[in-house]
């Protein structure tokens, strides 16, 4: 790949691609392969929707990270207040005053849907269920869920109660990598508690399709909606669909999506890991350049179908000053499959490059005279 003056770098690579567009009936969705960070579809991804009982992942994520610090443990054990025990909606039946533990609420939160047992963990942890909203407004912003705002800890109808598709499949992919201990809850078919067993309302995790998550939705306001995610092979996708008009085109539209998104799509090998995948200048440093390598083997989907360009990109500060470490991301690989959204992939510093001394700042100098006198500029990047 060749160096362009513009800190941009663009090369294509002809790969087989089709426009064999999923016309999704969902009002709003995402759907990515987590296994390359490919973006196989988008539909208004990005506005800010009700979310319901999806919103529950949050609640989940709040409490994970509460045992991760030692605030609290699975084995812990939380008081039913009787606003807990009043919740309408789905719940786990929980009686007021009885004491439950952090595993039991999990599995009635995931499985159950339990609005009783969000509550309960709300209050536990944050003094009332208001703060708890708070703290996930706050953790969602400091994640970058820059649309996700809560109000309660149940998805319960709010106004204040948003979430996008995007920080939706974010957040389901957050759950399985920094919480992968926890994960397994979500494949459960069914849990039993006080006597009342409940089965898991994923429509998806009964079809032999590799589902084991994550979380259904539904209100009036939102449709049925369903944040999936299923496994085959060496591939995990990942997807967030909302909108539905019925529980049985919430489970036809999820399973269409999954088989879709398994047998329409090839991997395609880009860069392996370390691999240079361009240079660029340095500020200031003992090395005038420096190699751009992949933290990560590079890899995308592409459709099945006839040949089209997928578009490479690397973008970087056009020169990048010194000292550069090889721990630190300078630079961003973009990957646009013909039809499709792009994917971000960090680049690093090939070797370490400290700061220069007399000569490089001289030079530097003489670069900074050269481009005022000739009325010129230096590249600032892109």
């Amino acid at each position: 790949m060749g160096l362009l003056r513009s800190g941009l770098i663009c090369v294509a690579l002809l790969v087989s691609t089709a426009a064999n567009a999923f016309d999704t009936l969902a009002t709003s969705a995402l759907l990515v392969d987590q296994t390359t960070g490919t973006v196989l579809l988008a539909k208004d991804a990005d506005r800010a929707i009700p979310p319901a009982s999806m919103s529950k992942l949050m609640t989940l994520n709040v409490l994970f990270e509460a045992i991760k610090s030692g605030r609290t443990t699975l084995s812990t054990k939380f008081p039913v207040s009787k606003r807990a025990h009043e919740m309408g909606g789905s719940t786990m039946f929980l009686r007021y005053k009885e004491r439950v533990s952090v595993d039991d609420l999990i599995r009635g939160i995931i499985v159950q849907s339990g609005n009783d047992a969000c509550v309960t963990v709300a209050e536990a942890l944050s003094g009332s269920e208001e703060a708890f909203a708070r703290e996930m407004t706050e953790r969602a912003r400091e994640l970058g869920m820059m649309s996700s705002t809560f109000a309660n800890s149940t998805g319960w109808p709010h106004p204040g109660q948003r979430m996008s598709a995007r920080d939706l499949v974010f957040l389901a992919d957050r759950l399985m990598t920094e919480f992968p201990q926890y994960y397994p809850y979500f494949s459960e078919k069914e849990f039993t508690w006080d006597k009342i067993k409940q089965k898991n309302r994923n429509p998806l995790l009964n079809l032999g399709l590799g589902a084991d998550g994550l979380k259904t939705g539904h209100t009036e306001e939102a449709g049925y909606g369903l944040v999936g995610s299923a496994k085959q092979g060496d591939r995990r996708i990942i997807f967030m669909i909302t909108g539905l008009e019925s529980k049985s085109d919430r489970a036809a539209e999820s399973e269409r999506l999954t088989n879709w998104a398994f047998r329409q799509f090839v991997k395609k090998d880009l860069l392996k890991k370390g691999t240079r995948g361009a240079s660029a200048p340095v500020w200031l440093g003992k090395d005038r350049k420096i190699g751009l390598v992949t933290g990560r083997d590079v890899t995308t989907l592409i459709p099945h179908g006839a040949s089209r360009d997928v578009k490479v990109e690397v973008s970087y500060k056009n020169p990048i000053p010194a000292p550069i470490t090889t721990d630190t991301p300078i630079a961003t690989l973009t990957v646009t499959p013909d039809g499709m959204e792009p994917s971000n992939y960090p680049l690093f510093a090939e070797h370490n490059v400290a700061k220069g001394g007399l000569i490089s700042r001289m030079r530097a100098s003489a670069q900074l005279l050269s481009a005022d006198v000739l009325g010129g500029q230096l590249p600032v990047g892109r």
